[in-house]
């Protein structure tokens, strides 16, 4: 399922969400300019993006990260490997993000974004502790954003797309069952995958959902709530 539009209008537009996705942009368009100044695009992943290995062992291996190793996790968080992969975590990040934000506040927004994807890349680490292959996304930061969205407006409607085999419906659907419907998914292709090989970090997905649903009282805090 692929969201369009949620309908829990926001008090005030959503600074950090919107700057964000605007960092993200940049540094993907600047990781297509990478040829031009010798470098190619894996350099920069396996330099910045977060390694298990690397992490679970505390060690820098070649070619030398431009962060500390423990940093990588938030690095990692910038980087995209296309088009779709960004516009893809850009347009989740926007739906369910905007509104976090406006609940928690900027500042506690962002570090709970930066909290949630570290959370993440650690989760995917743990579980293959010996994988040498680069993490890269913002979608185990996002996954956290929507964990939060999911406690905090669980009775929201989300215009989302559901592709099946001949047409593409749209429809307003309640975002638990948007969400729990993604999660879903994640816990099962991630556990397919234990033992196989797979491009895909679907325990950072995990780690990341679950993180922010645990996490979201204590960056709302007192906050007043509204209705969903």
């Amino acid at each position: 399922m692929i969201p369009l539009h949620d309908d829990v209008r926001t008090r005030r537009f959503a600074v950090v969400t919107a700057t964000i996705i605007a960092v993200n942009t940049l540094i993907f368009l600047f990781e297509l300019s990478l040829p031009r100044y010798g470098l190619t695009l894996n350099e920069v992943f396996l330099r910045a993006g977060a390694i298990p290995y690397e992490l679970t062992h505390q060690v820098d291996v070649l070619p030398h990260d431009f962060v500390p190793v423990w940093g990588t996790v938030l690095t990692s968080l910038f980087l995209h490997g296309g088009w779709l992969h960004l516009i893809f975590n850009m347009l989740f990040l926007w739906i369910f993000g905007n509104n976090i934000e406006d609940t928690m506040g900027r500042l506690r927004f962002l570090l709970f974004y930066l909290l949630c994807g570290s959370i993440a890349g650690w989760t995917q680490a743990l579980v293959d502790p010996g994988s040498v292959a680069p993490m890269i996304g913002a979608s185990g930061a996002i996954a956290g954003v929507m964990g939060a969205y999911i406690v905090l407006f669980p009775r929201a409607h989300v215009l989302t797309v559901v592709p099946l085999v001949f047409f593409w419906p749209v429809f307003y659907l309640p975002a638990w069952v948007v969400l729990l419907a993604w999660f879903g998914l994640q816990f099962l292709e991630g556990t397919l995958s234990l033992g196989a090989s797979t491009n895909v970090a679907f325990f950072a997905h995990i780690g990341g959902f679950l993180s922010g649903a645990v996490l979201v009282r204590l960056f709302v805090g007192r906050r007043r709530l509204r209705p969903a």
